[in-house]
């Protein structure tokens, strides 16, 4: 059905089907409305014809001072994106239906028991100090993320698949304690860049092999990368030049970018999308996916160990309110674990949760909390409106007689003095490509990023038997049970899923809306190019 559909995308984009004859056809195969338009906006893109030179401007929010080039370290979205320029990793996911494609490994295959993995490294690239990429490289970019002593972000998804990395002739071989499927797309993670030497002398160098070579530097300011002549594939990065201007601001942004400042810009806050959309020259691009904002709280730490204060809160929030308020639409609402309708295996069947007052103020009481002030740190460093979700959590928890306090805090550094640091505050998540990747890298035992302190052996167990399960029945009740356990028992309070929304100049041609992150998953300086028009 996907290729069938793809063929009819591109012959609608050649203009040789109309758009109505395309979402026609598409209905009759099952395909939902917007994943159609999805598909053929994907082929309109591809079909056009590609302008060469210009620099792209990005004004971008979630940038600090603190920002290193050290692929291990990146926790938010201009190392994100700035990364796309000049870091590749093995894999990447395609934006029409999320599947495993290869970028540095050119292809791959696995044994019967998804046990051993052999992936075919790419010939012929290089690095921006002008030394070839060997397998060698790899295995030792894949070796220094699965070392503790590197603090990856990727450390909790390599401790599932272990260290046995090792080179055959062409081949990185990757051999499992136990069967994983989702291996391909776990290797796409954006941590696990390729580096001379894996990284392990200068993992900050930004030395890479995009289709950019770093030129400035300068964190929580600007980052300028220029074009590499040197870069394998020829159908990506057309331009110059490519400069992520760290703005994080909302109104700022705005103003940069109908002022000319910048071409393009991410985290468009959702109450001013209307506005915005009558500004001359003006595109808005947001697409719906697995991103989500939330309150986390560490379940390690008073008064958050107390199971009932922590299902008090949840009870607490009004999810419909902020959605509507603070998405202004742009969203659906969450349940309390990080999985949506756009993971395969989701499970609907799981009870939606309330906002419930009387069984917050039930729960509260229940937990013998002293009434003492409970801080939630936020800033709308986490999110656009951000803040204004705290204050709107704030009220409906007065509704139920629970004394939450919000201390706001600076934007810069935020990502390194209050997420994961302090035990209760706001947040947000992009959603990985599958339910093993997502819960693998945020609630498993041994994450770093466990950012909420969930630290279950049955709820590990559950999930490393899910990664190896090939009954997608049997999977996807492992899947429901882990739900469940994070939902009732868990320190994510998960209110929204939010539409990723970026506005740009009308010029921005070649745009690609990705599911899988804003900024078409951080590859907009890759996939886009500008009009002279």
């Amino acid at each position: 059905m996907t290729h069938d559909l793809d063929v009819l995308a591109r012959h609608c984009a050649k203009g040789r089907v109309s758009r109505r004859t395309f979402l026609a056809r598409a209905a009759a195969l099952g395909v939902a409305a917007p994943v159609a338009a999805r598909v053929l906006g994907h082929a309109e893109a591809q079909a056009a014809t590609p302008i060469k030179g210009g620099d792209l401007v990005l004004g971008n929010a979630g940038g600090s001072t603190t920002d290193s080039l050290d692929p291990a370290s990146w926790a938010s979205q201009v190392p994100l994106n700035f990364s796309r320029t000049w870091a590749e990793t093995l894999v990447f996911t395609d934006p029409n239906d999320g599947s495993a494609q290869p970028m540095l490994a050119e292809s791959w295959e696995a044994s019967a028991d998804a046990k051993t993995w052999a992936f075919k490294i790419r010939k012929g690239v290089t690095f921006h100090n002008g030394r070839e990429m060997t397998v060698e490289d790899v295995v030792a970019s894949l070796q220094r993320h699965s070392n503790e002593d590197a603090k990856s972000g990727a450390l909790g998804i390599m401790k599932t698949i272990g260290s046995d990395f090792s080179a055959d002739g062409d081949n990185l071989v990757v051999k499992l304690e136990t069967a994983n499927a989702d291996l391909p797309f776990l290797l796409s993670d954006y941590h696990l860049a390729i580096q001379p030497g894996g990284g392990f002398e200068a993992p900050d160098a930004g030395i890479g092999t995009g289709a950019y070579i770093i030129e400035v530097n300068e964190p929580g300011v600007r980052h300028t990368a220029v074009k590499n002549p040197n870069h394998w594939n020829p159908d990506v990065g057309h331009y110059d030049s490519v400069t992520v201007l760290v703005i994080n601001d909302d109104t700022a942004r705005i103003a940069a970018l109908t002022s000319g400042k910048a071409h393009t810009i991410n985290r468009v806050a959702p109450k001013t999308v209307d506005l915005l959309r009558r500004a001359p020259g003006v595109a808005i691009n947001n697409v719906s996916g697995r991103g989500h904002y939330v309150f986390i709280n560490h379940i390690d730490t008073e008064p958050f160990t107390n199971n009932d204060l922590r299902l008090a809160l949840k009870f607490a929030v009004d999810r419909e309110e902020l959605v509507d308020k603070i998405l202004n639409g742009l969203g659906s609402v969450g349940n309390d674990f990080p999985i949506n309708g756009a993971y395969a295996l989701f499970p609907e069947e799981i009870e939606q949760r309330p906002f419930d007052p009387d069984q917050a103020a039930f729960h509260y009481k229940k937990s013998g909390h002293d009434g003492s002030p409970i801080v939630l740190r936020t800033s709308n460093a986490a999110f656009p409106g951000a803040e204004d979700a705290a204050v709107l959590y704030q009220a409906s928890c007065q509704k139920a007689g629970i004394p939450l306090e919000i201390k706001r805090e600076p934007a810069d550094g935020y990502w390194s003095n209050v997420w994961n640091t302090q035990p209760f505050c706001v947040s947000y998540w992009g959603g990985r490509p599958t339910q093993d990747q997502m819960y693998s890298v945020a609630y498993q035992s041994t994450a770093d990023w466990n950012d909420t302190r969930f630290k279950r052996d049955d709820f590990d167990k559950l999930l490393i038997e899910a990664r190896g399960e090939l009954d997608q029945t049997r999977r996807k009740e492992l899947y429901t049970e882990m739900a469940l356990t994070l939902r009732d028992e868990g320190g994510l309070i998960l209110p929204m899923f939010n539409d990723f929304v970026d506005a740009a100049t009308d010029r921005l041609k070649g745009q690609v809306l990705d599911p899988a992150g804003g900024m078409s998953n951080g590859y907009i300086g890759l996939r886009t190019w500008l009009d002279d028009a």
